[in-house]
């Protein structure tokens, strides 16, 4: 819960009934849902920002934040609602993702009940520096994967494991996506239609050493699999949960003495850098990352150049 929220809740001073706004959120969530394929994770961060966002408006104009309330939110109270923000501790990287959560409701409520949003869309998002993606080297991330090969003492976890690092490192899949493959698509051909973030698809190609771990995998598991089984199974035969990879990786980066950056995602990373290094064109790596923006794919760029200057440093004689 929001550290303003608990405040609340404690002295008792929201005393005004908040169920209006909160059924209206509840009904944008349930939209998002529905024909967005927003992650989980995603409602769940949006709920929580929007939640809090409300309570403000309802503890800052002491009325209950129905449509009308919320319509009324003028750019005195943006104001308000961002220096408050700011005071309790969230950072310019929090409060942006916040912002946009409203933002999304507000565009919500105006298409659906025809409320004035301009005061709220208006609202300037704060300026942040985005971190830098961090890959690991091409041989970390080799060493990694063999590693991995030999956690479990059963050798099909282990081929499990090594296929779904491997879809991440060498074809640039999120975790979710790798995670979301079903049998049916097996076995993996050459290109594969994968469906991302805001259900958007996109082609990506299949290495065959990612075709190779995957059928070695099948292999060796010992469950049944129907053709609409999620691909990857857990060790009582569900589904795979993201937090055991996590886990897994945790527990390797550690020991080869990987910095904690190495997690699942440090692999997708490292497959858009080395392309990168190897002169791939940043507008397919965008296609295959199936980024939105090239703006999100161009981060790479910064994280190559920072390793030519590495180089550049240790190398020339005038450095």
């Amino acid at each position: 819960m929001d550290l303003f929220l608990k405040k609340l809740c404690n002295v008792g001073c929201l005393m005004v009934n908040t169920d209006g706004g909160i059924d209206l959120m509840e009904n944008w969530l349930s939209n998002l849902s529905a024909v967005g394929g927003l992650a989980e994770k995603t409602i769940d961060a949006y709920r929580q920002d929007v939640t809090t966002y409300i309570h403000f408006i309802s503890h800052h104009t002491g009325k209950r934040p129905s449509k009308v309330i919320l319509s009324n939110v003028d750019v005195k109270d943006m104001r308000s609602w961002i220096s408050h923000t700011r005071r309790s501790g969230l950072s310019p990287r929090s409060l942006a993702r916040a912002l946009s959560a409203i933002k999304s409701f507000y565009r919500w409520l105006g298409h659906t009940y025809g409320i004035s949003t301009t005061a709220v869309l208006s609202t300037r998002s704060p300026k942040f520096e985005k971190p830098l993606p961090r890959p690991l080297k091409e041989i970390a991330a080799k060493n990694l994967i063999n590693q991995i090969d030999i956690q479990s003492e059963h050798a099909w976890i282990n081929a499990r494991n090594v296929a779904v690092i491997t879809l991440l490192y060498g074809c640039g899949l999120r975790i979710s996506e790798a995670l979301s493959l079903k049998f049916v698509e097996t076995p993996l051909p050459e290109v594969l239609k994968i469906i991302g973030k805001g259900n958007k698809e996109r082609i990506v190609p299949i290495l065959p050493i990612a075709q190779s771990a995957v059928k070695k995998y099948i292999k060796y598991c010992p469950y049944s699999f129907l053709p609409n089984n999620f691909l990857f199974k857990g060790a009582r035969g569900g589904p795979l949960n993201q937090r055991i990879i996590r886990k897994v990786m945790e527990q390797t980066r550690m020991q080869l003495g990987l910095p904690s950056s190495a997690s699942p995602h440090a692999m997708r990373h490292s497959f858009a850098t080395h392309l990168l290094e190897a002169g791939g064109d940043l507008r397919v790596i965008q296609e295959l990352l199936g980024h939105a923006s090239l703006s999100s794919t161009q981060a790479y760029t910064a994280v190559d150049q920072a390793h030519l200057m590495e180089v550049y440093k240790k190398s020339h004689p005038k450095a």
